[in-house]
């Protein structure tokens, strides 16, 4: 088996994420989101070069996460399998308007992973669809860069390492953060280290 590097890059804020609302990645990175990515595009160059030299680059469908692959100066292939959750009747609503309107429902989503009560993907939904692209990856090998969303990097390192589903709200992932997921044989390995590693 060829072995698996794996960098999967949160997309930069957008006004959603900054408002804590559901979906709004297709609104595109804010001022201060696309400011943030070309730093630290600029800042990565500087240490360790381009990102993407000598790796397949791949993009959620999002505008957010699209540019911010163009901040960092990749040219990726769409993928529909790291598309954001489908958050339903939520979409573009904020956490506090559905905790005020539909405390159950919420209340629901966020205890039970396997229920989406806003007529969406449910959160194990999103890990399953996210996690045979991560299996598939894991069988090609190579080198790959993937500008996603936070969730999805999230339920990606709970199936990667085999943690329970409820974990995943106990996995916290910054807007530009980027996880490294390494393989040379069966497992997938979390790789933590300075930012030119």
């Amino acid at each position: 088996m060829t072995g698996t590097s794996l960098r999967l890059v949160a997309h930069g804020h957008t006004a959603a994420l900054r408002r804590a609302r559901f979906g709004g990645a297709d609104d595109g990175l804010d001022e201060g989101g696309l400011r943030a990515a070309l730093a630290q595009a600029r800042a990565g160059a500087d240490r360790r070069g381009p990102l993407g030299v000598n790796a397949t680059c791949l993009s959620s469908p999002a505008a957010a996460a699209r540019q911010t692959a163009d901040a960092f100066g990749l040219l990726p292939t769409i993928e529909t399998a790291l598309a954001d959750c489908d958050y339903g009747d939520w979409s573009g609503r904020s956490l506090a308007e559905i905790a005020d309107t539909q405390p159950q429902a919420l209340h629901d989503w966020l205890s039970a992973p396997d229920t989406a009560p806003h007529g969406g993907e449910s959160v194990t939904a999103v890990r399953d669809r996210v996690g045979s692209w991560l299996d598939e990856q894991h069988r090609a090998g190579g080198r790959v860069i993937a500008v996603t969303h936070p969730l999805v990097i999230r339920v990606a390192v709970v199936h990667a390492l085999g943690l329970p589903m409820a974990t995943y709200r106990q996995v916290d992932v910054e807007p530009l953060a980027v996880v490294r997921l390494t393989s040379q044989g069966a497992r997938w390995h979390l790789r933590l280290g300075t930012p030119g590693a």
